[in-house]
């Protein structure tokens, strides 16, 4: 499908996309038809050791899709890539999970939520982690910089998913983990081209 968009399809899938999450900058609630907020960190098993730590502002600005951690561990001292971080919870929890001696890097393409992302790690003295605006398709790193790369919710909406899965690949260190969390369409495409970016774009 990514080849029969053209470049103002493209285009108008990202004016809406950031349209879209300037607002989630704000609060995310009732934007989403899943639970957002603590109730969503609680709903999808985040660990319960490091979720009441989380100051209610930080808790509030969640919206992820489901709980990469679930896939594995992250240890002391790994460096960490957060692609699509948003407001940056989930760097935060990572953060929080590789400690002083490792380092998180979120990426995001929307300013307002790397603002909302760089108060959210003020507000819990996280020293370990740093928000980068740039995009999935073009990651801004050198090759094999990170242990682990993970997202939460963002792949659906990367309009060239081959080049942003070939970018992971690219940064991960040999024998890395990419640790994803997203939504999958579970019918069919609609068949016009027009259909599928306002459908995208929505």
């Amino acid at each position: 499908m990514d080849a029969e968009l053209t470049p103002q399809d493209q285009k108008r899938i990202e004016e809406s996309i950031r349209g879209k999450y300037v607002k989630v900058a704000v609060s995310p609630e009732g934007l989403f038809r899943y639970p957002t907020g603590r109730a969503g960190l609680e709903a999808l098993h985040y660990d319960p050791q490091i979720i009441p730590d989380l100051p209610e502002q930080v808790a509030a600005a969640y919206c992820g899709v489901g709980n990469p951690f679930s896939l594995g561990p992250i240890q002391p001292g790994e460096t960490v890539l957060d692609i699509g971080c948003g407001a940056g919870v989930d760097s935060l929890i990572a953060a929080r999970m590789v400690g002083p001696s490792g380092s998180v890097r979120g990426i995001d393409l929307v300013p307002e939520m790397l603002n909302r992302a760089k108060e959210n790690a003020r507000l819990v003295g996280a020293e370990n982690v740093e928000f980068t605006e740039g995009s999935a398709q073009e990651l801004p790193f050198p090759d094999a910089s990170f242990d682990v790369v993970i997202s939460n919710g963002v792949f659906n909406l990367v309009v060239d998913k081959v080049k942003a899965l070939e970018e992971v690949m690219r940064v991960l260190k040999p024998g890395g983990r990419f640790m994803i969390a997203d939504q999958v369409l579970a019918g069919e495409l609609p068949k016009e081209t027009r259909a599928r970016v306002e459908n995208w774009a929505r």
